[in-house]
């Protein structure tokens, strides 16, 4: 927006390096007020909207550093917007925008239904690649039409080099919106959880299911990134936290099928533009995918960091 209370002679380049100065001094305004915040889920109140994905709350305006803002809006082209801290290179490989961990993260950095810690990476057999089961001497399976996913770690300082021996840790909520460690019904269970090393070809790849939508958020996963799999044991170690999304029309030829709950009226109540993390901007995070609902998806992104 130009401001026409001044006359001034500078031209545009001066204009424009002002209003990107104003922006980013308001962003940073911002994440002062929230300051820790983000971190300190149960207690969000008022900053977390009502939804069925665990305990009532949901993740889509609390923010970490950088996160995605509400109050921004989509380009028909999904273009990812400075507020989410993306930056390009001259090869056009971007760094995926930081994102909050939500309130269901279990890395260690908050308590669990149960009212101890839930750190979901201290546990034995969540190195893996299929996330459907519970570990650990828990034994539920998450249903739902099957979904690969697929993400490609690359470092966007070395014009796009796969990153190979770095680990991701993925999590999502299952077909009815419940978050295992943290919802009602599933608080006992530690599935739809998992880290795998990146390979020779910096992808790591996941097999799961396809997440349920629940109120007041489009379907999205969680993911944070590290830089080894032996470090891939509590949230302090983590170099980026980050989401990915969904086409809309997967997501409405899978729930309109059954046992996804009430995914289909939540879905179509939302959408990408006035989602609280994706309105700002998601070609960087929406994901390339392919299959059908017979015969599962395969998703896959393309991430990138500043190794």
């Amino acid at each position: 927006m130009h401001h026409h209370d001044a006359p001034h002679d500078h031209g545009l380049a001066h204009d424009l390096a002002r209003l990107q100065w104003q922006a980013l001094q308001r962003r940073a305004a911002l994440r002062w007020l929230i300051g820790a915040g983000a971190v300190s889920l149960p207690s969000a109140g008022a900053l977390v909207l009502s939804g069925c994905g665990g305990g009532g709350s949901s993740d889509s305006v609390s923010m970490s550093s950088g996160s995605g803002s509400s109050s921004g809006s989509s380009s028909a082209s999904g273009s990812s917007s400075s507020s989410s801290g993306s930056s390009t290179t001259a090869t056009g490989c971007s760094v995926i925008p930081s994102e909050t961990e939500g309130p269901y993260p279990g890395d260690g950095s908050n308590t669990g239904a149960s009212g101890s810690i839930a750190n979901a990476l201290g546990l034995s057999g969540i190195v893996r690649s299929d996330i459907r089961s519970s570990i650990a001497g828990a034994t539920g399976v998450a249903t739902g039409v099957p979904l690969q996913v697929i993400i490609e770690l690359v470092n966007t300082n070395a014009s796009c080099a796969d990153l190979s021996g770095y680990a991701i840790y993925l999590w999502h909520c299952d077909a009815q919106g419940r978050y295992s460690m943290y919802s009602s019904g599933v608080t006992a269970e530690n599935y739809l959880r998992g880290v795998q090393p990146t390979g020779s070809d910096g992808a790591a790849a996941f097999q799961t299911i396809y997440p349920g939508c629940y109120a007041g958020r489009v379907p999205h996963i969680h993911f944070e990134i590290y830089r080894s799999a032996n470090t891939a044991t509590h949230w302090s170690n983590k170099l980026r936290t980050s989401q990915l999304c969904f086409p809309a029309d997967v997501s409405t030829a899978v729930y309109a099928g059954s046992g996804y709950g009430n995914s289909a009226a939540n879905h179509a109540a939302i959408s990408l533009s006035n989602d609280g993390i994706f309105s700002d901007g998601y070609s960087t995070q929406i994901v390339t995918i392919t299959g059908s609902t017979t015969d599962g998806y395969v998703a896959r992104l393309k991430v990138g960091i500043a190794a």
